[in-house]
C-alpha cells in the first residue's frame, strides 16, 4: 500500500476531525491494526514518519507518536533505528527436533520452505588450538571457516559459523550450498552429533542481521558432528532466533525410578 492509499484508508476510518468518539490516538491505532489484520498493510511495510502522517491527517505529532508506541508495545509495529517505523514481520514458529541430525536446508525443504544462505565471511586457514582439539586435526592442516546468515523464504532465522576440515570437502569447499550435501557428495556424511544449547541475548551486530531488536532472546547451539568411524567432520556455533524456534526432544523414563 502506497502513502496516498494509506492516507485515504485512514481518513475513511474515522480519523478526520469530528469523526467517531474516543481519543484520536486510539482511533489511529485501531485503524492501523485493521489495515494490518486485513492484509492491506503487509509485514515489513514502512509507515510514514510522525511529521509526514501528522500533516497528511491534520493531527498532532503527539497523537501519531502515541499511536505508534501503543502498536509497538503490542508487537504490531517495530522501530528500526535510523530507518523508521515498520509493520512487524510475523514469524511462523518452527518446531525443531533435538534427536534428528539434519541440515538447515533439508529442514526447511521438508517444511515446504525455500532455504537460502547469505555468506558473511569465508576463509581457508590453519585451525586454532581449540578447533584442532575439537576436530582432531594437526595444527598444520587446513579448515574452512564459513559464517552464513541462514534464511527461509527470505526471512533470516539463524547465524551459522561452521568450521570444517578441508580434506572432507575437497572441491566443494566453496560453501555456497548445503555443507551437509557437499560432505555427503564426497562420501563424508555426518551420522551423529553432540549439541549444547545455551540461552543468550543478541548483540547489536547479530540482532541487525536477524532483523530483531538488540538484546532479543536467542539460542546458541554448539554442535560437533561425527562420521560413522567417529572422526569429527564439523564444529558449528549457531545463533537461532528465539521468536522463531521451539526445540523439542522425546524423553523416556530410565531404568531406575
Amino acid at each position: 500500500m502506497d502513502r496516498t492509499s494509506l492516507i485515504a484508508e485512514l481518513r475513511g476510518r474515522g480519523l478526520a476531525e469530528g469523526g467517531s468518539n474516543g481519543p484520536l490516538y486510539k482511533r489511529l491505532a485501531s485503524a492501523l491494526t485493521g489495515l494490518i489484520d486485513e492484509g492491506l498493510l503487509k509485514p515489513g511495510a514502512a509507515l510514514p514518519g510522525e511529521r509526514d502522517l501528522a500533516e497528511a491527517l491534520q493531527l498532532g505529532r503527539v497523537t501519531i507518536r502515541t499511536a505508534y508506541r501503543e502498536l509497538m508495545t503490542s508487537g504490531a509495529l517495530e522501530s528500526r533505528h535510523g530507518s523508521g517505523t515498520f509493520v512487524s514481520q510475523k514469524v511462523e514458529r518452527i518446531e525443531q527436533s533435538l534427536w534428528r541430525l539434519s541440515s538447515f536446508s533439508a529442514d526447511m525443504r521438508s517444511r515446504g520452505r525455500s532455504p537460502s544462505a547469505r555468506i558473511l565471511s569465508k576463509a581457508i586457514g590453519k585451525p586454532s588450538p581449540e578447533e584442532a582439539f575439537l576436530l582432531g586435526l594437526g595444527l598444520d592442516e587446513e579448515v574452512l571457516r564459513l559464517d552464513r546468515l541462514r534464511l527461509a523464504d527470505d526471512l533470516p532465522l539463524a547465524i551459522e559459523r561452521a568450521v570444517i576440515p578441508v580434506k572432507f570437502l575437497g572441491e566443494n569447499a566453496a560453501g555456497d550450498g548445503s555443507l551437509y550435501d557437499a560432505l555427503a557428495g564426497n562420501g563424508y556424511r555426518p551420522v551423529r552429533a553432540l549439541q549444547r544449547l545455551t540461552a543468550v541475548t543478541l548483540d547489536p551486530s547479530s540482532a541487525a542481521m536477524l532483523d530483531v531488536k538488540v538484546g532479543a532472546p536467542a539460542l546458541l547451539i554448539e554442535r560437533v558432528s561425527r562420521l560413522e568411524d567417529q572422526r569429527v567432520v564439523e564444529f558449528t556455533r549457531s545463533h537461532y532466533r528465539g521468536d522463531a524456534y521451539d526445540f523439542v526432544a522425546e524423553l523416556r523414563i530410565g531404568d531406575e525410578l
